[in-house]
């Protein structure tokens, strides 16, 4: 299953898809915090410039290192076709189940 959301109103799934680039810069760092809080254990980064993407991403997660409890795993995919990063997504920990959610900021 795959929804386009609106943030910030629901609570996120623990794998997720998010396509770059983002549209709107300022609601990534929400964006990231939301992911943070709602436990989300896959963030998989799709598009032009997902590889910066990406890092911009692990800084606003870890930020100076002061706080080791922040993580988020987060990968990015530039040369791989859509669908084989939400098979990649769908079978990763099968245990939190097949949800996986698209995003578009």
């Amino acid at each position: 299953m795959s929804l386009l959301l609106n943030l910030p109103a629901m609570s996120l799934a623990s794998k997720i898809i998010l396509h770059s680039p983002v549209k709107d810069e300022r609601r990534l760092a929400a964006f990231v915090e939301q992911c943070l809080a709602d436990g989300v254990s896959l963030l998989a980064i799709v598009g032009p410039g997902c590889t910066e993407l990406e890092e911009t991403i692990d800084w606003l997660v870890t930020g100076d290192g002061g706080n080791p409890g922040r993580f988020l795993c987060t990968t990015s995919h530039p040369d791989e076709p859509f669908d084989d990063v939400l098979n990649m997504a769908h079978t990763w920990e099968l245990e939190r189940g097949n949800l996986v959610q698209e995003v578009r900021l």
